[in-house]
């Protein structure tokens, strides 16, 4: 896979989850290329809320992309958006699938034997149904099985339209190629709001100048 460096950080990468290309429309604006497949010049951002945030502050787009670009002063919160729907959208398609299941005792279970390859907590869910899930991922990972990551990014009624219920605070995706599409999206997302845990710096703007 090729490496791409970040037009704000000036880290490389190889494409993925790592980094999101922006390319010019045909209108003159500035257009997220979730998919890294649009034609024309792109440029790169790591993926992470806030580096999108400081591109647009530095009015880094057009100077990467050689062009004046309109950039929406909102296009955080717009990426935000896309990249939530392809979330949600993967996981009614790994429901579908009977890549995902829903409610608290499947999804202890699915944890607790291993095969949940992440888990979703609903953000308006009680605290005291979290720390269950979080205690059988401790468990599971303690009995020498895997890490898997609980993530609450979606409430209880975007889950539920999602997985095709009325209202879900649990739900977890399986570890298999028709779950795998699900957790990357879901772990994109996260990535995007939270960050990794730890966070490197910012490199001198005079350095933004890699294009595609």
């Amino acid at each position: 896979m090729a490496t791409r460096t970040c037009i704000v950080t000036r880290a490389k990468a190889e494409r993925g989850n790592a980094l999101l290309r922006f390319v010019a429309g045909p209108d003159g604006s500035l257009v997220p290329d979730l998919k890294a497949s649009l034609p024309g010049r792109g440029c790169w951002v790591r993926a992470e809320r806030r580096y999108i945030e400081e591109a647009v502050k530095r009015r880094a787009f057009s100077r990467a992309l050689k062009t004046d670009v309109a950039v929406p002063p909102d296009l955080a919160d717009r990426v935000d958006r896309l990249l939530a729907e392809r979330a949600l959208g993967a996981l009614g398609l790994a429901r579908k699938s009977g890549r995902a299941v829903i409610g608290a005792a499947k999804v202890d279970a699915k944890i607790r034997s291993g095969e949940a390859a992440c888990v979703l907590h609903a953000t308006d869910g009680a605290q005291d149904g979290l720390r269950k899930v979080e205690q059988a991922a401790t468990a599971t990972r303690h009995l020498g099985g895997p890490d898997i990551p609980v993530y609450r990014l979606f409430d209880a009624e975007q889950l539920g339209l999602a997985l095709g219920a009325g209202s879900v605070i649990h739900a977890a995706v399986l570890g298999h190629p028709a779950g795998q599409a699900a957790f990357e999206r879901v772990l994109a997302l996260a990535l995007y709001r939270q960050g990794p845990a730890e966070h490197e710096g910012t490199a001198d703007e005079a350095a933004m100048k890699d294009t595609e």
